[in-house]
């Protein structure tokens, strides 16, 4: 992404925009129409062109058809502070290919076709002085409250299964693969993730409350092209 920003202020800018809280993300195949559900388009302002997302019938599913052409949004739906404690997270997805020039590592290389982002409410006590002072900052230009930390659950096209790496535009932004490569490539391939230990695992502490959880195929850094499908998303004890 091309943005100074962090994107987990990002993701509550758009969410901000309504009122409507969810105790879980509203599943896809229970929604007939798109614009009428929880689920909300994120547009960043320095990137013109959009990623297309739509509600469309796969494989006798519904789901989330996602292309994407030197392009990035999102589609974000905001929790009540869900605890992220005991949490687990399921989902299923499908890739039509990765992208060549895709590296976790660098911002030119920030683009993923499938990932799924959990953002979670700003922790103070674990965050230091300037951390605090920089929240308070971009909080200030809100009238509701910004999260703090992120994590991204990443179709990577290198980057070993079950690693972790810090996105390189937010040190508050962790990201995880869980598919790489061409192998599952066209293929439904099902996930489930504990939250909270990955959370440790990634942040070296306990996770704060879930504020939103979004979904995102983007390909602005690479100028590449990507398709996407993404199942219904579960969290669950």
């Amino acid at each position: 992404m091309k943005q100074a920003i962090s994107l987990v202020l990002l993701i509550i800018f758009a969410v901000s925009i309504t009122k409507s809280y969810a105790q879980s993300p509203q599943a896809f195949s229970g929604i007939d129409d798109l614009s009428n559900s929880h689920w909300l388009p994120l547009a960043f302002k320095n990137i013109s062109n959009q990623t297309d997302y739509q509600l469309i019938d796969k494989d006798g599913q519904k789901v989330i058809h996602a292309r994407t052409k030197n392009s990035a949004s999102l589609l974000v739906t905001r929790l009540d502070n869900k605890t992220a404690t005991n949490l687990k997270i399921k989902w299923r997805w499908k890739v039509r290919n990765i992208y060549q020039a895709g590296d976790a590592d660098s911002k030119s290389g920030d683009d993923y076709p499938a990932r799924i982002y959990i953002a979670f409410a700003f922790d103070p006590a674990s965050s230091t002085f300037l951390e605090k002072l920089k929240y308070n900052a971009a909080n200030a230009l809100t009238e509701d409250t910004l999260p703090g930390s992120a994590m991204n659950y990443i179709w990577a096209n290198k980057l070993p299964v079950g690693h972790i790496v810090t996105n390189p535009y937010s040190d508050q932004t962790k990201m995880i693969a869980v598919q790489s490569g061409e192998a599952l490539i066209g293929q439904w391939v099902d996930n489930a993730r504990d939250i909270a230990a990955d959370y440790q695992a990634a942040f070296g502490r306990k996770p704060p409350p879930i504020v939103a959880i979004g979904i995102m195929s983007d390909s602005d850094n690479t100028d590449e092209a990507g398709e996407a499908w993404y199942g219904d998303i579960h969290i669950s004890p």
